[in-house]
């Protein structure tokens, strides 16, 4: 089928949504045991790391990591928020600047003021919206970034987004537990799905839609190891625990060319594989063999395939062999670890609700 379409259904038991363009998986979303990005806790800070200016905390769900945790004293309550997926057996990574994220909006308790994404260019709709945002936030002491998705939509819908956000916010605020608890749950990939694939699509939600439609077929065929790329090569992505290696091939093809056009390939390939298999971290790269001078066409083509994926990632360079590595930051589980059920037994089940975040005062 040509066009988007937003596939909400579940897979092996749990919630899941699927984007498809032109039929091809596009991104996946699975509910995780582990505690999911957004989610917020009242925690008590236990140990320092020592030279490192860390903090462990003590939540609801096991150990947490603040990077910057100077001035808090052990003992100490603090509230922070979840910002992405712990690797395996390590703390949760957390940090102390709370916000709450939708659909057309984004609330934020430690900076006030309003703000507007610059994809809104539009000066009559940018004048209307700073408008409808200071009159919604007005008094709350919190501030306000809408996005891009508030253009074109129906105001009443933004007006009511932001309300819910500021209800959720002053909600957590307001709650004063005395140890771990937890206040705000992370989005489930329903909501998710309705937050951030915002482009005009067509919505299928239906039980036993991923086999109809195939998607649980090209999920299986993305967890193989050996991937085809167009042109004749080939790439294997395989996770060990310390990076994810990355090998490419020409395999048959002998031509002058082969190394550049399997790399290139490769940089195309490489971004939607590593979102739907959940990888991230260090991922080292043993490209095709190629010309010194070809490196920076492969750099430039990895660039700007990462640039559109939505999920950090940081060219580091070539090492002194050839290899390029990379740095992604953990926004997604891995989906071998979801489908596996590593880490069950020291999280809780998480799925998520269908409508937004119930917050627990």
């Amino acid at each position: 089928m040509k066009g988007r379409q937003i596939v909400l259904d579940r897979f092996g038991g749990r919630e899941a949504a699927a984007l498809l363009i032109d039929g091809q998986l596009s991104d996946l979303l699975i509910a995780a045991d582990a505690p999911a990005p957004g989610a917020i806790y009242r925690a008590v800070a236990d140990r320092p790391m020592k030279g490192l200016g860390g903090l462990f905390l003590k939540t609801p769900r096991g150990a947490a990591y603040l990077r910057n945790g100077k001035g808090i004293r052990p003992g100490a309550a603090v509230t922070v928020q979840v910002t992405g997926y712990a690797e395996r057996g390590k703390a949760i990574p957390v940090t102390d600047r709370i916000v709450f994220k939708s659909r057309y909006a984004i609330v934020t308790p430690g900076s006030p003021g309003v703000n507007l994404s610059r994809s809104l260019r539009d000066p009559e709709l940018r004048s209307t919206l700073s408008d409808l945002a200071e009159a919604e936030m007005s008094s709350s002491g919190m501030g306000l970034i809408l996005r891009s998705s508030a253009a074109g939509a129906d105001m009443a819908e933004v007006v009511e987004d932001i309300r819910g956000l500021r209800r959720s916010a002053e909600a957590v605020i307001d709650a004063a537990e005395a140890g771990p608890s937890e206040l705000l749950d992370g989005d489930g990939p329903w909501h998710l799905a309705w937050r951030d694939w915002t482009e005009a699509a067509d919505i299928v939600r239906q039980e036993g839609a991923f086999g109809t439609l195939g998607v649980s077929e090209q999920i299986e065929a993305l967890r193989d190891p050996r991937q085809q790329l167009p042109g004749g090569g080939s790439l294997f992505v395989e996770q060990t625990r310390a990076l994810v290696a990355v090998d490419v091939n020409t395999n048959s093809d002998n031509s002058y060319a082969a190394g550049l056009k399997a790399n290139l390939a490769c940089s195309k390939a490489l971004p939607r594989i590593l979102r739907i298999r959940g990888l991230a971290g260090q991922i080292v790269i043993d490209p095709a063999p190629i010309a010194r001078k070809d490196r920076r066409a492969v750099e430039t083509a990895l660039n700007a395939a990462f640039r559109g994926d939505g999920i950090a990632t940081t060219f580091a360079g070539w090492t002194p062999l050839g290899h390029v590595e990379l740095r992604r930051k953990r926004a997604r589980p891995q989906l071998d670890d979801i489908l596996t059920g590593h880490g069950r037994n020291l999280n809780r089940s998480a799925n998520s609700p269908l409508d937004s975040p119930v917050v627990t005062p």
